[in-house]
């Protein structure tokens, strides 16, 4: 069992006793501490819900709109849906904020309250640790029987979402109709089986098959969108002679691509290749965060732009975007952050704006991969004693390594050259991440090695 609370949400498995896992109990728990929350900031008492297709999502759902009711919030219910899908919802529907029930790419037994702000935007950290503080506490006041709020469903929003993101400017329907894609897509049997293949209609994709079709939540592999966990899709698009695979997570804000001969697009260039395509029509700024490619520096600075590294974490990259006037950012796990539309990572705006690309690049998706600097990441992690002083080793290998460019604002990033490695404790485990980058694959796992080795000498 386990049950993590953090500044963005709470998340656990189901099941098990109150406090060690995700349990009935802590559910309400945490609806409370977010409606008291949010009834302390403003007079507005509409809150968006939505959920992806997981086993838990219907008995969550209910006890998340019996707790917002009982604080007299008015809840609309979006029903099945996607995590960017809610985001776009709160700011439509003038709500107070919006809960998500959905763990990501965690395992079939996990869920989760992912919590928004007025904005369709994750909560500041700041406003997480209030909220989790009033948790603690067990400060709420439910209302009396004549203030219980209401709830409402609203099945409209799958359309308006994919009306959104056709419409956006830089997504040309036209020119995808023409290339007449065939393309296979894995929804891993959640929200993305009800959301990817009307959107690739609507750009004019006759040819589309579904893999893990039925939303049943009992994944069919593994839902994090990598290589080792798409095997089906990529034999199914070589088999199948498609022009491409497209892969979501469960609640769809993750995107990553399948090349014509079944090998992986990397869902590191998933961002890469969508702000190529975007700054080739307008010049401006990117982020992402400090454990995703140099790839993405490389290209923002062939377009004349200015890179801007930021803290792990959307809510990080989304503040970076503000107040670097980024027009287009997000993270290496395959997540786009398009401002214009809104500020929360989308698959479905990533799927538009990858196939315009792809599409007016009259290139196959092998060929455009092939355009992009190849960088090899290595993903490592030590595990910690009990008791071990990271804040004494972080400062022990600043000192070792002080004559290279030195990054402190999410753990410590060092540059070698085009090279970098990036060290940072893991907000859900006691272990510290070690990510290095070269465009050798032998150096980037050298590059990791000799700072493990460092770690280990410190410890």
């Amino acid at each position: 069992m386990a049950l993590i609370k953090s500044i963005s949400g709470i998340r656990g498995t189901i099941g098990g006793k109150p406090g060690e896992g995700l349990s009935p109990l802590d559910v309400v728990k945490f609806t409370a501490a977010y409606g008291t929350w949010l009834s302390r900031q403003t007079e507005n008492r509409k809150v968006v819900i939505g959920r992806d297709g997981r086993i838990s999502g219907e008995m969550v759902k209910n006890l998340v709109v019996s707790t917002l009711n009982a604080l007299g919030i008015d809840v609309v219910d979006l029903g099945l849906s996607t995590t960017p899908t809610v985001e776009i919802a709160v700011k439509m529907e003038n709500a107070a904020g919006g809960i998500i029930l959905t763990a990501s790419h965690n395992p079939k037994e996990w869920n989760a309250l992912k919590l928004l702000n007025a904005e369709g935007e994750f909560i500041s950290g700041a406003d997480g640790a209030e909220l989790l503080d009033i948790a603690e506490r067990e400060d709420f006041n439910f209302v009396d029987v004549n203030k219980l709020g209401s709830y409402t469903q609203d099945d409209s929003y799958l359309q308006k979402h994919v009306d959104l993101v056709v419409n956006y400017p830089l997504v040309d329907v036209a020119a995808i109709k023409e290339r007449n894609f065939k393309i296979v897509v894995d929804a891993v049997n959640s929200t993305g089986a009800l959301f990817v293949p009307p959107l690739l209609k609507a750009l004019g994709v006759e040819d589309v098959q579904v893999l893990f079709e039925e939303v049943n939540g009992k994944f069919s592999h593994n839902p994090e969108p990598l290589a080792e966990n798409l095997t089906a899709l990529s034999n199914e698009v070589d088999k199948s002679n498609a022009d491409l695979g497209i892969a979501v997570d469960p609640d769809v804000d993750r995107l990553c691509f399948v090349c014509e001969d079944g090998s992986m697009f990397g869902e590191e260039y998933t961002l890469v290749a969508v702000a190529d395509y975007v700054l080739s029509k307008r010049k401006g700024n990117t982020v992402s965060n400090m454990s995703s490619t140099q790839a993405l520096k490389d290209i923002t600075l062939k377009h004349g732009g200015e890179y801007t590294p930021s803290a792990v974490g959307e809510v990080n990259v989304v503040k970076k975007m503000k107040d670097t006037q980024a027009v287009i950012g997000g993270e290496g796990n395959g997540g786009i952050i398009v401002p214009d539309l809104h500020y929360g990572r989308d698959a479905l705006i990533g799927i538009g704006l990858f196939l315009s690309h792809l599409a007016q690049s009259k290139k196959t998706i092998k060929a455009l991969r092939n355009s992009y600097p190849d960088y090899f990441i290595s993903k490592n992690k030590i595990e910690l004693d009990k008791g071990v002083d990271v804040k004494t080793i972080f400062e022990k290998i600043k000192g070792k390594y002080k004559n290279q460019p030195l990054n402190t604002e999410d753990g410590l990033k060092i540059e070698f050259d085009k090279d970098w490695v990036h060290l940072r404790t893991s907000n859900t485990e006691p272990i510290i991440r070690i990510y290095a980058e070269s465009q050798n694959e032998t150096t980037a796992d050298n590059i990791a090695k000799r700072i493990m080795q460092d770690i280990k000498e410190f410890m």
